[in-house]
């Protein structure tokens, strides 16, 4: 009897266990779906022209800042106004300044009393030195302090004209009319050399800094006429190539073309992605993938994509990228026509996690 209840005690726990991990089985089976859009990998045809991307920027645009440390007293504009060419536009702090004129002045005072009782003592001696009433090497002597003297004099003035230059450094003017378009300081802000402290734009003249592989440098030339295509407006502007990079050492094998736009109704605004067409072959006239650049997934220097497996579930797919254009990014590999890949997600997503496509 004894035996038959250790028995069925035994049986007993070995059924709660069994359930127990049954229930748990069900636990991650039901984890809910993550709902996502999903978009199929086209290919494109390549273009007859060469294409490459850039953004729109101001032909005139400068950041302004100091060479010298000093709290922000005033600015005079802000962020749209427009300004003429020497106005001012930030004051800075010169007590500093203000203080060492002052001492500059003292010295200017000291070194010409100085350098006028030399002067008396050298004509002084010159005139005994005719008369042989004076030895050479009081003579000597003599010269030798009115030059000293001299050339103090000289030190203090330009010590001056120093100084009165830095005072030019405490009041920020406008290097060409324009526009203020940033601003990076506010008043009782510290001021330091080199900070930006106001970027000014001269509207109305634009151009775009492309970046062109090396394969293809060699067939663009200055004052070619080319097309600057601006998606967010949906124009298409003329534009020149004005000036070609001979050097790609910095770039990573891109050299830099830079492209003037010509004159144009349509509201051209500086940070705008544009698209410059060149009117010459393209020697990769094959077919392209390109997909939006926020649907990649970046890992340290890894990118890449979640894509859409057989049992519906996310599966991440690292990709070597090429050129982007605009908003799109070229897939050189990791993707193959009429694979799905996810766009967006309403929640995390990992290798495996399901998914319930919208």
């Amino acid at each position: 009897m004894k035996n038959t209840l250790i028995i069925g005690m035994i049986s007993l726990a070995l059924l709660t266990v069994s359930c127990g991990e049954g229930n748990k089985k069900t636990t991650v089976g039901d984890t809910p779906a993550v709902a996502v859009s999903v978009n199929s990998v086209s290919e494109e045809s390549g273009n007859s022209y060469l294409t490459a991307s850039g953004k729109i920027e101001a032909v005139n645009s400068a950041n302004l800042s100091t060479r010298m440390m000093g709290f922000v007293d005033k600015i005079y504009v802000n962020v749209g106004d427009k300004v003429r060419k020497g106005q001012q536009l930030i004051s800075i702090s010169d007590t500093d300044l203000s203080a060492k004129l002052a001492q500059v002045n003292a010295g200017i005072t000291e070194a010409t009393a100085a350098y006028m009782n030399a002067e008396k003592d050298y004509n002084r001696f010159t005139a005994l030195y005719a008369e042989n009433s004076a030895s050479q090497k009081e003579l000597d002597d003599i010269t030798a302090n009115y030059n000293m003297a001299k050339a103090r004099l000289e030190a203090a003035k330009q010590m001056k004209n120093e100084v009165n230059a830095q005072f030019s450094y405490a009041n920020i003017r406008a290097p060409f009319n324009g526009t203020v378009t940033n601003k990076f300081i506010n008043v009782g802000d510290m001021a330091s050399p080199g900070m930006p402290l106001l970027e000014v734009e001269s509207p109305g003249k634009f151009q775009v800094l492309a970046m062109v592989p090396e394969s293809e440098i060699l067939q663009i030339n200055a004052d070619t006429e080319v097309n600057v295509v601006l998606k967010s407006l949906d124009v298409t502007v003329p534009a020149k190539v004005a000036e070609i990079s001979t050097s790609a050492k910095n770039t990573g094998g891109q050299y830099l073309v830079k492209v003037i736009l010509e004159k144009s109704t349509a509201k051209i605004m500086s940070g705008m992605y544009a698209t410059v067409r060149f009117p010459i072959a393209h020697k990769a006239n094959t077919q392209t993938i390109m997909i939006p650049k926020d649907a990649l997934v970046t890992n340290g220097q890894l990118t890449g994509i979640y894509t859409v497996s057989e049992s519906n579930t996310a599966l991440l797919r690292w990709l070597r990228l090429g050129r982007t254009l605009g908003d799109q990014v070229e897939v050189l590999s990791g993707l193959s026509t009429d694979e799905r890949y996810i766009v967006s997600a309403e929640g995390k997503l990992y290798n495996g996690a399901k998914i319930n496509i919208q």
